[in-house]
């Protein structure tokens, strides 16, 4: 992903859930039967707000040439119309005198395309490509067949080498190598094109500093469009929310502080307890999604474009959990000196995730796997204590430590459901802190993958403040439903 850092974009990064700008619309314009020009209005809205919301949020983000599977029709028709081309080509140059019909076009498309990947200062170089490419001229000398084809791709590889990103230098060196024209010709327009796409990725990352400032906003209108128009609802989002309102109540946790226990003020109560905070049942909300049961439920409207990336940190948090209940179960039976040792917890997490790869997967043989690991593990242990091979270690100790291990395939241990807790308290932590607070202290059973929480923490944070900023109206109105019924006296959603 690859994320958003969290202060891009900060400056209008609200305190809790910002108030709805439009709190009665979330039901859009009453059903109607939609044209084909509205069907096609609204995917080119959702492709626009999918796109925008991919450059904002992927600081990897580029566009890639898609060429279709040979074996597919798409790309055999493909490839036969353009074997047909250069043939043709071929054909044409070795006429007796030459035919120049199909180069020149080829050399008319690849004038347009160096001088579309001109900057503004470069005058002095495209009145040069104006001068050495012009048309007119070489349609004259092709005409009395004085067209030097050589000299010209000649001029065309160097215009090309001094324009093209440090990354194509290969392919330039591979294009001077050649000496037949129609080669040569084949491989310029397949290198003009990978610089094309350089030019556009370039562009969007020029732009991104801008796109930023407006993202927000241009989701936010997007988004209300697509309600507008019936392409979406927000069925979802509510069954989403309600059930993190009903998580949080029922394990007290309602305020901003993971750890701190509120009962919902009733009516016509004594007692004055803290109110509900929504910003706080929105982070658990958020939290939920990262071991989202698709079976369970639709995933939510509002939180689509982040599925991919949210289940990406999912399958990392589940991945972390083992790997810490594996080091905190190491070090209570061998003993922090083992820990310590240099290289040990290093080489202990590369083995932990390699025969925990695709752990979030169904089919997984978890039990299979935590069964190796507790015989490699004893295996490190024995080597890092200076036990020589082959001298069977106490059995005790030995069937103490790989029985643990093994246990912990249980949803239900103790030792996972503990590092599970301590690592959910952490994220929640990190999403309820400002963006002047420094990051929250990591618990100390979590210190061995501090660096691995820390990263997950910060990947999850960034999508979630900008996920906040732009639907965060939409939320408003929804928890101010599901937290203040009629009757009861509501709450500024905007207070902590």
């Amino acid at each position: 992903m690859p994320n958003l850092n969290n202060d891009e974009p900060g400056s209008d990064t609200p305190s809790d859930v910002p108030n709805l700008q439009t709190p009665d619309s979330l039901s859009g314009s009453p059903p109607r039967q939609a044209s084909l020009l509205d069907m096609m209005q609204m995917e080119n809205c959702v492709s626009n707000l999918t796109l925008a919301h991919e450059i904002v949020v992927n600081r990897d983000f580029c566009f890639k040439q898609s060429s279709p599977p040979k074996d597919s029709l798409e790309g055999t028709v493909k490839e036969i119309v353009h074997r047909a081309f250069w043939d043709s080509l071929q054909a044409q140059l070795s006429l007796s005198p030459p035919d120049y019909t199909h180069a020149i076009t080829l050399l008319q498309e690849v004038k347009e395309i160096l001088l579309s990947l001109l900057l503004p200062g470069h005058t002095r170089l495209r009145a040069q490509l104006d001068e050495v490419l012009d048309l007119d001229l070489i349609r004259q000398q092709a005409e009395h067949s004085a067209l030097d084809l050589h000299r010209l791709s000649s001029y065309i590889v160097s215009t090309m080498a001094s324009l093209c990103a440090p990354v194509r230098d290969p392919e330039m060196r591979k294009l001077q190598d050649l000496s037949d024209p129609v080669d040569l010709l084949r491989e310029i327009m397949r290198v003009l094109s990978l610089m094309k796409m350089d030019m556009v990725n370039f562009t969007v990352q020029s732009l991104r500093p801008q796109l930023l400032q407006q993202a927000v906003q241009y989701e936010r209108s997007k988004f209300q469009e697509l309600l507008d128009k019936q392409a979406v609802s927000l069925d979802s989002t509510t069954a989403w929310l309600q059930g993190a309102v009903l998580e949080a109540t029922s394990t007290g946790t309602c305020t901003d502080t993971p750890n701190q226990v509120v009962t919902t003020p009733k009516k016509g109560s004594l007692f004055s307890p803290d109110p509900v905070s929504p910003s706080a049942v929105l982070s658990r909300a958020y939290l939920r999604l990262l071991s989202w049961d698709p079976d369970s439920q639709l995933y939510p409207e509002s939180v689509l474009m982040d599925r991919g990336r949210l289940e990406s940190l999912g399958q990392k948090l589940q991945l972390l959990v083992l790997e810490a209940s594996v080091l905190l179960v190491t070090s209570m039976q061998c003993g922090g000196a083992v820990c310590s040792v240099p290289g040990f917890v290093g080489n202990l997490k590369q083995t932990i995730t390699a025969l925990l790869e695709g752990s979030h997967q169904r089919n997984f043989d978890q039990q299979g796997a935590l069964l190796a690991l507790g015989e490699q593990l004893q295996k490190q242990v024995d080597g890092t204590l200076g036990v020589p091979e082959g001298l069977v270690p106490p059995l005790e100790k030995d069937s103490l430590l790989k029985r643990q291990i093994e246990g912990l395939a249980q949803d239900h241990n103790p030792v996972r459901a503990l590092i599970g807790a301590r690592i959910q308290s952490y994220l929640l932590a990190v999403l309820s802190a400002s963006d002047a607070q420094r990051g929250p202290v990591v618990p100390q059973a979590l210190e061995l993958v501090s660096t691995e929480l820390k990263e997950l923490g910060g990947a999850f944070r960034s999508i979630v403040n900008f996920n906040r900023m732009v639907f965060g109206p939409f939320y408003s109105s929804i928890l101010r439903k599901l937290l203040f019924p009629q009757g009861e006296t509501e709450m500024n959603v905007d207070s902590r």
